[in-house]
């Protein structure tokens, strides 16, 4: 769950690092696009009793609101039918808000703005992510059982590196959702969402350039050089060059064996070869004809007619399967009617062996050993401007920067964690990770923050906006102070901890004043916006982000204060809870002690302890 210090009116500094060209916060990627779907039903999602889904049927034009419609492609344009009845046609429908996409078979609910278009035959879909979701999706998609924390940061570096090239052959979206960009398959996890969140903004770099990323499943013992796989793109593109070499890759050797053979018979081959205009049919014989450093087939000899050794992957893996030739590299002999393939590998064997990453992981290695490995020459970097992130070590904790004269707050660091760690009773198990980012639009990205976050704490690492921003604003010292106990406080809690005891506790002990005398911070009997009318009378909950405490011991009240903790719909609303949960949590403290209600923390709050509070 996300933790956040807020910040009133924490505005965008024009700073000389935020004068640099605004890095790249979104991504329009590709949806079900090896489906080729000519229809698709569309349905609004309701969120709290209302839908914010709207759609436009040109770029100009006025939204209205959604409801179920059923579109399809019309030539080169779409149609799309009411509920109804009634009939339109455009040449793009502009969807917002939440709704629900149905198609082949199979339904999706989304809340990213998706634009529709068609080509020929086809609807196009393009959803536009936040890069750092999209990353995060990704990594979901790509990451196997064998991988570990360290390994999905190397894959979530790879992916992000691979998705800020600027060019993946699209027109109508930046990248798609098949292999042949990044698989996304729509869903994410809580281990895909840390590593995006630990590696947030970094990218591969090379020679002053974003760095060319690519990734398999196993390399079979030895990486594969671009050059080998994609002679054209590995010739026009110096980046892909340097980093993407072929070189012995000892950690796949130790992960286990990666050998596989398969047989085809000649008309399937056959079949898969006219299929993707390669050979056509009629030819007899098959046999490598050039082979790349890494011993990979780089050329066949399809009767008299060359052959890619990758193409010919690509085209038997569409028409008979992906697991049938796994990779390129492979030795083959006719078989009757047929032919034998015994290969090793799986993938086309460029950049990041997933296989060997894992094992790297199990032996200790960090993600940016993983990535020298599989990308030598290349530095883990902040994608704006290239900075290399540093460590800067202090007690309890480690400053990650992109920025040299952030070195001077790392005694504010150290004070405000001995201040948590004084008004806690709380020590840290292990170094605290704090990262600052270099500009507010960068601390954005990476967190997906709202506007009123001044910094962000999810686990065991803290987000920071710029350091010298939020010592301008006077908040430098408070901020930290609040996000170190959020960690502390994390440190101690369980997935069954409710979010108001946790928040609460940071709420108190940021205040400033002594758990012996809870009162002083919150007299009123409700938690309202100041500029915001009083809870209704009896009620539990009133108008304009109000939240009662004459019941707030009620089970319905708690379950109020965390879902507004979890999913405040605007800064007022999260202040109220806050104020409530701080509230709840003082009365506790002044009730029952610290000690008691820190074993809370970790076990649990007894119902005796919550009817207490009403």
């Amino acid at each position: 769950m996300k933790r956040a210090v807020l910040a009133v009116c924490l505005a965008v500094c024009c700073t000389a690092a935020q004068a640099q060209t605004a890095p790249r916060s979104t991504i329009r990627v590709g949806l079900w696009t090896l489906w080729h779907d000519k229809e698709a039903t569309i349905t609004p999602v309701a969120i709290s009793q209302k839908s914010g889904a709207a759609l436009r049927p040109c770029e100009t034009c006025r939204a209205r609101p959604l409801g179920t419609i059923v579109v399809r492609v019309k030539d080169a344009g779409l149609t799309w039918t009411e509920h109804n009845g009634r009939v339109h046609s455009s040449t793009v429908l502009l969807l917002t808000g939440s709704y629900r996409l149905a198609a082949h078979g199979e339904s999706l609910t989304l809340a990213y703005p998706l634009r529709i278009t068609a080509q020929p035959g086809a609807l196009l879909l393009a959803a536009t992510l936040p890069v750092e979701r999209y990353v995060e999706l990704a990594v979901a998609a790509e990451s196997g059982a064998a991988d570990s924390p360290e390994s999905r940061k190397a894959l979530a570096v790879a992916a992000r590196s691979f998705a800020l090239q600027p060019s993946h052959g699209h027109t109508a979206f930046d990248v798609c959702d098949s292999t042949h960009c990044q698989w996304v398959h729509w869903r994410s996890t809580t281990e895909a969402h840390a590593a995006a969140l630990a590696t947030a903004g970094e990218v591969l770099w090379l020679h002053g350039s974003r760095a060319a990323a690519y990734f398999h499943q196993n390399c079979g013992g030895r990486t594969a050089s671009a050059g080998e796989v994609w002679p054209a793109k590995a010739a026009s593109n110096h980046a892909a060059r340097g980093a993407l070499i072929s070189r012995p890759d000892p950690f796949c050797q130790r992960a286990g064996s990666s050998e596989w053979s398969a047989t085809l018979s000649r008309a399937e081959l056959t079949q898969a070869l006219a299929a993707a205009g390669l050979a056509a049919p009629g030819w007899k014989s098959l046999t490598v004809a050039q082979r790349g450093e890494s011993g990979r087939a780089t050329m066949l000899l399809v009767g008299s007619t060359q052959v890619l050794a990758e193409h010919f992957r690509l085209a038997v893996g569409r028409a008979l399967g992906w697991n049938r030739i796994r990779s390129n590299w492979f030795e083959v002999a006719a078989q009757g009617d047929g032919f034998l393939f015994h290969g090793r590998g799986s993938g086309h064997g460029v950049g990041l062996c997933q296989a060997g990453a894992a094992q790297m992981a199990q032996e200790g290695r960090g993600y940016r050993e993983i990535l020298a490995q599989y990308f030598p020459g290349a530095t883990v970097a902040e994608k704006t401007i290239g900075a290399a992130w540093q460590m800067l070590a202090g007690q309890g904790f480690n400053l990650e920067t992109s920025e040299a004269a952030d070195a001077a707050y790392i005694p504010a660091l150290a004070r405000a964690l001995a201040e948590a760690q004084s008004r806690s009773g709380l020590n840290p198990r292990a170094a605290i990770a704090v990262r600052a980012y270099r500009s507010t639009p960068a601390f954005r990205d990476a967190t997906l923050a709202p506007g009123w976050v001044a910094a962000f704490t999810e686990g065991d690492l803290i987000a920071l906006q710029p350091l010298r921003v939020l010592k301008a604003r006077k908040l430098l010292a408070s901020t930290l102070r609040h996000e170190f106990l959020h960690a502390l406080v994390e440190e101690q809690a369980t997935a069954q901890t409710p979010l108001w005891l946790r928040e609460g506790l940071v709420e108190v002990w940021s205040g400033g004043a002594q758990s012996s005398d809870p009162r002083t911070e919150f007299p009123a009997p409700s938690f309202c916006h100041p500029e915001r009318p009083q809870a209704q009378q009896g009620g539990v909950e009133g108008p304009a982000s109000c939240i009662s405490a004459e019941r707030v011991g009620t089970k319905k009240t708690l379950e109020s204060i965390d879902q507004k903790l979890a999913h405040a719909a605007n800064e007022a609303e999260s202040e109220a809870a806050h104020r409530a949960a701080g509230w709840c949590a003082r009365q506790l403290l002044d009730r029952y002690g610290r000690a008691q209600v820190l074993e809370w923390l970790r076990t649990g709050v007894p119902q005796s302890a919550l009817t207490s509070l009403r």
